[in-house]
This record gives C-alpha cells, structure tokens and sequence, in this order.
C-alpha cells in the first residue's frame, strides 16, 4: 500500500507539474505582449480617419479608414499574430495608392487592443463587424470587399470569406484550417512540447477556454462556399507548417485560385521583397476587384 501511495504521489505530482507547463505555454501564447505604436492621424500620409465599430462582444473598436476613390471597393488588411495595423500599413499605402478604400484596425490582444487573443475563433467576428459597419458608409461600394490576412488574420478571412458574400476577393498569407492547430505551430519552439503530454494539454485548455467554439469545424470544409470568388494563396517558405496548412487549404478551395510561394513571411521580408510581395497583393486585387466607382447611397 505504501509503494502504492507513493507511485500514486508520484503520477499526481507529474500531472500537476505537466498541467502548470502547458498551462505557463498556453497563457504566453493567448496574452502576446503588446508594443502598441501611437500615430497622429493628422500628419499621417493618406489622410486617414478613425472609424470605429461595435465588436460581437460588445464595445467599440477603432480602426483606420483610408479613403480612395469614392464609391470604390474597400480592402480590409488583417494583421497576424504579434503584430498590428501600424506593421501593414506599406500595404496600406500601395493599396490606397491604386485608389482602393483601405481600412484596417487591431485584432484581440494585439497593438492598441486589450484582450484575450483566440488566434482567430473571435477574430473573424471582429472582422465581420468591421465588414457590417464599413458598408453603411456613403462613399464605399457597400456590395464588394476584399480581404487580405496573414496567419491569424489570414484565418479570419477564410472564415468571412465562405459566410458573407460582400467579400468576393480575397489573398490570404500563410492561413490555416483551425486555430487548435496554430496552437501547436505556437508551443512547438520552446520545446518543452517533447514532455509527455504537453501537447495534449494546451489543446484541452485552448478548447475549455474557447467551448462556445467546440463545434465549430476546420475552415477547409466551408471553402467550396468560395467558388467563382478570386481568391489566392501565399506562403513562406521560412514557416514550413504554415506552409504545408495553406498548401493544404489552397488543394481543397475551388477555382478560380492561385498560389505563389515566397522566401519569407511578409513580417521579415527586406525592403525589396516587401516591395515585390505588395506589388504582387496590388495587382491581383486590380485585377479581380477594381476600384471603379460605383453607386453610393
């Protein structure tokens, strides 16, 4: 019984000790650090204005509403995961260059936004809300968005892209299926993930703390939604399991569809192949969604 009890102790204590690692892993992943950059919006290039939406959990979020060509669709820019709109806003700059209206805004957790990060479950609604209340503007095209994301973002934009059919173009940037999955790719390089268990752990807690979510299936089912939507894929080829995500994604998602592969993702790329890469996102959504007027309201 004594030998019992201590191999009992001992299994307990190891449970214990598994959960506070996975749990100490989980936290750092859904509370990234913030370095939120302040801009004055009266000296930024592009003449910018703060334009704020009710979020699905209630509140306002403020995002930035960059005007092109009245009457003209609108371009969403989804940031990724440890970043924020201040870091695209070179995209955002050739994009209204070409006179498309441009809007982005911080996710959860991210930038200027407090929060819990959810890596994509609340995010998408937060980009659907941000949708919803851009078409009540009277100098946007309220019937056609495009949507641009990478990773977190990217996942956001799949989600919007297969419900709501404002959006009929979209590039997405090394996305994936699920955000259980983005989850692992997270917790992978501090490689405590090689104790047993560790793994399985942060899965449960990320599901227990995102249960209204539980029934929510992978992305890649909800593609077909998409067809006759131009659409294109891009990956990196320094985040090989993002990679293999959106090549997988980019298999099951109907014509029309392209797929380009780059160097290294878009938060490290040098001047000249940031440069390259937003030529590229420019000249794909002139292409499929031209910033010609249309009526307004």
């Amino acid at each position: 019984m004594k030998l019992l009890s201590g191999l009992l102790a001992i299994v307990l204590f190891g449970i214990v000790a598994i959960a506070t690692i996975s749990g100490f892993l989980l936290y750092q992943v859904l509370h990234p650090v913030r370095t939120p950059a302040t801009f004055d919006l009266n000296v930024m290039m592009g003449h910018p204005v703060a334009f704020s939406f009710p979020t699905p959990k209630g509140g306002q979020r403020e995002g930035w509403f960059f005007p092109g060509l009245r009457g003209a669709p609108t371009v969403v820019v989804c940031h990724g995961y440890l970043s924020q709109r201040a870091d695209v806003l070179t995209l955002v700059s050739a994009l209204q260059d070409q006179q498309f209206n441009v809007f982005v805004f911080d996710f959860s957790g991210h930038g200027t936004t407090q929060g819990l990060s959810t890596l994509g479950y609340q995010e998408r609604g937060e980009l659907e809300a941000a949708i919803s209340a851009l078409a009540t503007r009277d100098d946007v095209d309220s019937k056609h968005f495009a949507v641009w994301g990478t990773d977190m973002g990217g996942y956001a934009a799949l989600e919007v892209a297969t419900t709501d059919r404002r959006v009929t173009s979209f590039i997405v940037d090394d996305p994936y299926a699920d955000p259980r999955d983005m989850v692992q790719y997270l917790v992978k390089p501090s490689g405590l993930t090689v104790i047993p268990l560790v793994s399985k752990f942060c899965d449960f807690g990320f599901r227990m703390i995102n249960y209204q979510y539980r029934d929510d299936p992978p992305v890649t089912g909800q593609l077909g939604k998409t067809a006759g939507d131009p659409k294109l894929f891009m990956l990196a080829d320094d985040r090989p399991a993002l990679g293999d995500a959106t090549l997988k994604l980019f298999t099951h998602s109907p014509d029309p569809k392209q797929l380009v592969r780059n160097r290294s993702a878009y938060a490290v790329m040098s001047d000249e192949d940031r440069k390259n890469y937003e030529n590229q996102v420019v000249s794909f959504f002139l292409l499929n969604i031209p910033p010609t007027t249309r009526p307004v309201k």
